[in-house]
């Protein structure tokens, strides 16, 4: 059995950069000439061929959060190679990114494209617009959204492949049976207690989401 000490703990934390390049090393010159503050027509292709963005923001208190953006192919407007609009579809309504985005403007993107295991990473700052012109062309289903993302990006580059070769993320063979993971109703019974009715919450929701309600 380990056993562990609050002070072996506290002795062991990395506080500085330098003591983390003792550790890490530097990057390699090559790594860091990658980085841009605009995109090319390289990088482009990233954002026009994803059909999903991880969404990160944070309040001005430091409190972070990692949203999830999907939508068909290219949903993520490319302005101009400095400028993204992000439509902002229907949602749980708690608004999490959009207040953090009020709060403090920073953000940082992850874009993916199924199959392919380089993702593109863009760090930059986020306003809300409602500008009914802006967002008519990213109407899907005849229905543009009310909200939408702008994004000045500050920088843009590419991921290289490791995280998805080593998790197999692309891999159907390592998919998981959905049917042996809890569903949204499970995770409000456990939550809320035994008197949750988890089976009927997945039926209404698997009803709503097979007629599509609240997608657009």
């Amino acid at each position: 059995m380990i056993t562990t000490s609050a002070h072996r703990l506290t002795s062991l934390v990395i506080k500085t950069e330098a003591q983390l390049r003792a550790v890490i090393g530097d990057p390699a010159e090559l790594t860091c000439a990658k980085i841009s503050d605009r995109l090319n027509s390289m990088t482009r292709l990233f954002i026009e061929r994803s059909p999903f963005v991880c969404f990160a923001t944070s309040d001005r208190a430091g409190n972070c959060d990692l949203s999830p953006r999907g939508d068909p192919a290219g949903f993520v407007r490319i302005l101009d190679d400095r400028t993204l609009l992000i439509p902002e579809r229907p949602g749980n309504r708690l608004a999490d990114s959009l207040r953090n985005v009020l709060a403090n403007p920073h953000i940082g993107l992850l874009f993916a494209v199924p199959g392919v295991t380089d993702t593109l990473r863009v760090n930059g700052r986020a306003t809300v617009t409602v500008d009914a012109e802006l967002l008519a062309p990213c109407a899907v289903e005849n229905k543009p959204p009310v909200l939408g993302i702008l994004v000045d990006i500050d920088e843009a580059y590419t991921q290289c492949s490791k995280a998805l070769l080593r998790s197999r993320l692309w891999d159907p063979q390592r998919f998981v049976d959905p049917a042996t993971m809890p569903t949204g109703g499970q995770v409000h019974r456990a939550i809320q207690g035994e008197h949750f009715d988890a089976e009927q919450y997945d039926s209404e929701r698997a009803e709503r989401y097979r007629r599509r309600v609240g997608f657009y």
